[in-house]
C-alpha cells in the first residue's frame, strides 16, 4: 500500500486556511458599515455588562457570602445578555 505524502486532517486544515484566505472581506461581501457598528458597540456594552456582574459576584464571594447566593445573584444579573451556568464571558446572540 502506498502512503500518501500528507495525512488527510492536514489536507484538510491546508484547504480550509487556503479558502479563508481567499473569501472577501466582511466590506466586500455587502455588510453595512454602519450596522457593523453598531453591532460591534452592542458587543462592547454587553461584555462590559458581564463583567460587571462578574465584578459583583466576586465582591458578593468576598464578602463571606454564601457562594449560591452570589451564583444565584450572578445569574439573575446575567439574564438575557450571557450564555453558561454562571454567565460565562460570552455574550449571547
Amino acid at each position: 500500500m502506498i502512503r500518501p505524502w500528507i495525512h488527510p486532517s492536514v489536507a484538510a486544515a491546508l484547504a480550509l486556511a487556503a479558502l479563508l484566505v481567499l473569501m472577501p472581506p466582511a466590506a466586500a461581501q455587502g455588510v453595512d458599515p454602519k450596522a457593523a457598528e453598531a453591532h460591534r458597540k452592542e458587543d462592547i456594552a454587553k461584555h462590559r455588562a458581564i463583567a460587571a456582574a462578574h465584578e459583583t459576584a466576586a465582591r458578593c464571594l468576598e464578602s463571606g457570602q454564601k457562594e449560591s447566593a452570589c451564583h444565584e445573584a450572578l445569574r439573575k444579573a446575567c439574564q438575557g445578555i450571557a450564555v453558561g451556568r454562571y454567565c460565562g464571558m460570552r455574550h449571547s446572540h
